[in-house]
């Protein structure tokens, strides 16, 4: 694969730039309840050295009722102060599970104008697998001041989305897998409906993804976005259960050049829960 700071970079790329002043490792890790894992947990046993825990429910809106929605522009300043990440660092963040969060922070970071930001391909369980370092200490953290100009064109809201549907003037992909977007598996969340919205296409977030959990080339992305029905030439705005996996296509969607992407940060927690917007069931 091509490094590329401001998308995905390898672990060889990461172990050569460890010792770089300026960068700054982030454990990003995030599961579904029903996975039984502590993230937090997790990251205070082992963690690649000199990483800080970035908690994506905690570094978020305590004013929303929808799971983890992007922090107001102040809070997110202040976590990342506190966690010693500021201006004129690269970012590398990571997860337990390959790529499945990691592309959620790496997201945020780009809605708050932070462009110098990757995810690690394969995550934590690839530099694990090929017995690279790892530690159990906190970092030494010095505050930094984090400079943000929020990119309004990297996020959706549901009465946007909702026009979108309608109007066809942007094509939504939905991360989530194919038996919950036809409606036929329960969501992972009570109280919401089943199905998908209307005119969104189906692209489940693992069909990125090689059988090491490391990203597809941006050929073989391609591929996958197009079998789905997408246009990729056309305003796209992706989709999932939370916000999460939405921003793995969207990084998918970054590495092929196309720029043209937002997230629905409600996504389905919102959408299925909303009385008053349609839902589809079945197949795209």
């Amino acid at each position: 694969m091509s490094d590329d700071p401001k998308t995905l970079v390898s672990t060889e790329w990461l172990a050569k730039h460890i010792k770089d002043p300026d960068l700054r490792i982030l454990d990003g890790s995030w599961y579904l309840p029903d996975a039984n894992r502590n993230p937090k947990a997790e990251y205070d046993a082992a963690h690649i050295p000199g990483a800080r825990f970035f908690d994506i429910d905690e570094i978020s809106d305590a004013r929303s009722d929808l799971p983890h929605m992007a922090p107001p522009v102040e809070k997110f300043m202040s976590r990342m102060r506190a966690m010693g990440v500021g201006d004129g660092h690269q970012v590398v963040v990571y997860d337990g599970a390959g790529v499945m969060s990691a592309p959620r922070v790496w997201w945020l970071f780009r809605l708050m104008g932070h462009e110098n930001v990757a995810v690690l391909d394969g995550g934590f369980p690839k530099w694990q697998a090929e017995g690279r370092a790892i530690e159990d200490l906190p970092p030494v953290v010095k505050d930094r001041h984090l400079t943000v100009r929020f990119q309004n064109h990297l996020v959706r809201d549901v009465t946007q989305v909702s026009q979108a549907s309608k109007l066809g003037d942007a094509q939504v992909i939905d991360a989530r897998s194919a038996a919950r977007f036809r409606g036929e598996a329960p969501e992972p969340r009570e109280g919401l409906r089943g199905g998908h919205i209307p005119g969104s296409r189906n692209v489940p977030f693992d069909l990125l993804l090689n059988d090491d959990n490391t990203l597809k080339s941006p050929a073989d992305c391609r591929a996958v976005f197009e079998a789905a029905g997408v246009d990729l030439s056309c305003p796209l705005i992706t989709t999932c259960g939370s916000g999460i996996t939405a921003s793995v296509l969207a990084l998918a969607l970054e590495r092929i050049g196309v720029d043209t992407w937002s997230l629905y940060d409600g996504s389905w927690a919102e959408w299925g829960m909303f009385p008053t917007v349609p839902v589809a069931t079945g197949d795209a």
